[in-house]
C-alpha cells in the first residue's frame, strides 16, 4: 500500500533563524510562492511573537498563499498563540503550532518548572489555541532526550485538548536513525488515543543524520516530515526537503511513500533560498549541488555515455536543472523571455516582467550568451526582496596596483545629494567599503564576503555576497551581480548597507 507523506516546510520558521539568513518581508513572500509551486503541504511562516517583521512576513504568507496551510508558531503562551492567531487567521487553512520543552534538562535548566507545570501549560496552550484555530500542532522540544514515560502522558493529554498533529522533535540531532525510529514506533504503541492524530517529526543535523532520522521515522509511523530548502536551519541545519522527497521517490520499493512535491521545481527553489540568505550550496550537496549531477572520471563518463543509470539513479531533469544552456540574447523578445522564465518556475506579472526585461537588455549588451544563472541572478536582485535604496551608487575609481596603496574614492546618492569620499585599504574592495561607511557613518563589520562566477568565459557575470554586522549585532547580506566583479562587490555592500537603514526605519515605525 503506497501512503501520502505530508511535508511541512519550516525554511520560512526554523531556517530563517540561523545567524545572516534573516529575510524581509517580500523576500519571505517570494519564497513562500515559490514554496506553493514545489506544492509542499505547510508551509510554517515565521513566529510572529518574535517581531513586528516576522508578524507583518507571515501575516502577508498567510493573505497571498491560497495552496497551503499556513502555520505560525507559538510557545504555549497566551500572547504568543494569540500573536500567531493575528497572523495566520487570513490563510484558508490556518495551523498554530505551539511547542514546550520535555527533557529533563530543558525543564530542570531552561524552563525552570517541573514535569507536572509543563504538562499542564501545554494542556491548557492546546486548548486555548483549539479555540481560535480549527488545526494545533504540538511539539514536545527536545523529545529524542525526554523521558517516555513522560512524553506518552503528554501527547495523550494535547490530544485530548485538541491537538490534531502531535511533533517529536530531535531538537540537538542526538538520536541515532534506529534509536529514533523506535521512538516513534513506541509512541505509537503506547499512547492510547494516537489514532487520532498525525506524528511529525523535526530533525536536526548536528551528527549528520537529520534526513535519516527522518526517513527512519517514516518506517515506523511517521507521516509528517518537518524540513527546510537545502537543509538550512539552527546550527548544523535541519532535515533537508530535496533529499527526503528524493529519496522517497527513488525508492519507493523500500518506503512506499509518496509526496505531493513538483520535484521539477526543487532546484529553482534551492537556487532562490540560497541567494536570498546568502547561504551558498556546497557544490557535493545531495540532490542540488553543483557536482550532483557531474561526472569527470573517464570510467564514469563512459558509462554514462553507454546507459545513464549505470552513474545517474535519478536524471537531472526531475528535479529541475536543464542539461543545455539557455538560448537567449539582445535580440530575443518579452515573450521568449516570459516563457522561459515560467520554464524555471518564476510566474512575473507585467511591471515585474518589464523590468526584468530592461535588466536582461542591459545584460544581453555586455554578454555574447545569457544563460539560465543569469536570469536567476536578475530575477532575485531586481525583483525578490527589493528594498528602497537609501544610499544609490553614482560614481566609483580605484587607484590599485602592486606597489601602490589601495585607494577607493565612491560618491553616493542620498535624499538627491551627492555625497563623496575617499579610503585607503588593504584591497580595492576594502577600501572601497570603507569609502562607504566614511559617508554613511554606520559602525560596521565584515563578517564574510563571498565571490563567485555565475557562469563561464570572460564575459561572465561575477556574483558577490557580503554579511555585515551593525553596532547592535544584527547581520544583513547583500548580494549583487555584474560582469566587473569589484562592482558587484560594492553594490553588494551597498545593500547590506540599505538593509540597515531599512530596518532602523521599519523598526521606528513599528
Amino acid at each position: 500500500m503506497i501512503d501520502n507523506i505530508i511535508i511541512f516546510d519550516t525554511t520560512l520558521r526554523d531556517g530563517e533563524q540561523c545567524p545572516g539568513a534573516s529575510l524581509n518581508t517580500n523576500e519571505k513572500s517570494e519564497v513562500a510562492r515559490q514554496l506553493e509551486n514545489l506544492n509542499v503541504d505547510i508551509i510554517e511562516a515565521g513566529f510572529p511573537i518574535a517581531s513586528p517583521g516576522d508578524f507583518e512576513g507571515v501575516k502577508l504568507v498567510a493573505q497571498t498563499i491560497k495552496g497551503c496551510t499556513i502555520a505560525g508558531l507559538a510557545r504555549t503562551l497566551k500572547k504568543d498563540i494569540e500573536r500567531a492567531w493575528e497572523a495566520i487567521k487570513y490563510s484558508e487553512k490556518p495551523r498554530i503550532h505551539t511547542f514546550i520543552a520535555t527533557s529533563p534538562i530543558h525543564m530542570k535548566y531552561k524552563l525552570q518548572l517541573s514535569s507536572e507545570q509543563v504538562l499542564e501549560g501545554a494542556v491548557k496552550a492546546v486548548r486555548y489555541a483549539r479555540k481560535l484555530c480549527p488545526e494545533v500542532e504540538f511539539s514536545a522540544e527536545d523529545a529524542s532526550r525526554s523521558e517516555k514515560e513522560f512524553l506518552y502522558k503528554i501527547f495523550e493529554e494535547v490530544i485530548k485538548a485538541g491537538a490534531t498533529i502531535i511533533n517529536v522533535p530531535d531538537t540537538v540531532g542526538y538520536a541515532q536513525p534506529e534509536e529514533f525510529g523506535r521512538l516513534i514506533k513506541d509512541i505509537k504503541e503506547n499512547v492510547s488515543n494516537i489514532e487520532k492524530a498525525i506524528i511529525s517529526v523535526h530533525c536536526h543535523n548536528d551528527l549528520g543524520l537529520a534526513v535519516a532520522n527522518s526517513l527512519e521515522a517514516i518506517k515506523n509511523g511517521a507521516t509528517q516530515i518537518e524540513c527546510t530548502i537545502n537543509g538550512i536551519g539552527e546550527r548544523a541545519g535541519n532535515a533537508s526537503l530535496e533529499e527526503i522527497v528524493m529519496a522517497l521517490q527513488t525508492r519507493k520499493d523500500i518506503y512506499h511513500k509518496v509526496t505531493r512535491i513538483n520535484s521539477t521545481q526543487i532546484y529553482p527553489i534551492s537556487r532562490l533560498v540560497s541567494k536570498l540568505t546568502g547561504f551558498t550550496v556546497q557544490p557535493n550537496k545531495a540532490i542540488v549541488g553543483k557536482n550532483a549531477f557531474a561526472h569527470e572520471a573517464g570510467i564514469h563518463q563512459a558509462g554514462i555515455l553507454k546507459e545513464r543509470t549505470t552513474y545517474e539513479i535519478m536524471t537531472p531533469q526531475s528535479v529541475g536543472l536543464e542539461s543545455h544552456n539557455l538560448v537567449l540574447g539582445k535580440h530575443s523578445g518579452r515573450h521568449a523571455l516570459k516563457k522561459k522564465l515560467e520554464e524555471m518556475g518564476y510566474t512575473l506579472d507585467k511591471e515585474k516582467l518589464n523590468e526584468v526585461f530592461e535588466e536582461f537588455k542591459r545584460l544581453a549588451d555586455k554578454k555574447k550568451e545569457i544563460f539560465i544563472e543569469d536570469l536567476e541572478a536578475i530575477v532575485s536582485e531586481e525583483i525578490i526582496g527589493k528594498i528602497p535604496e537609501t544610499f544609490r551608487l553614482d560614481y566609483f575609481h580605484i587607484n590599485t596596483g602592486n606597489r601602490t596603496l589601495p585607494t577607493a574614492t565612491v560618491r553616493l546618492l542620498y535624499q538627491d545629494k551627492k555625497f563623496e569620499d575617499a579610503a585607503c585599504g588593504d584591497g580595492p574592495v576594502d577600501a572601497s567599503f570603507k569609502a562607504i561607511d566614511r559617508i554613511t557613518k554606520f559602525k560596521l563589520k565584515l563578517v564574510d564576503y563571498n565571490v563567485r562566477a555565475l557562469t563561464k568565459g570572460k564575459d561572465a557575470q561575477g556574483e558577490a555576497t557580503v554579511k555585515i554586522r551593525d553596532g547592535e549585532g544584527n547581520i544583513f547580506t547583500g548580494r549583487s551581480t555584474s560582469t566587473d566583479t569589484l562592482e558587484a562587490s560594492i553594490r553588494a555592500y551597498l545593500k547590506a548597507v540599505n538593509r540597515i537603514a531599512y530596518n532602523s526605519v521599519s523598526n521606528t515605525h513599528g
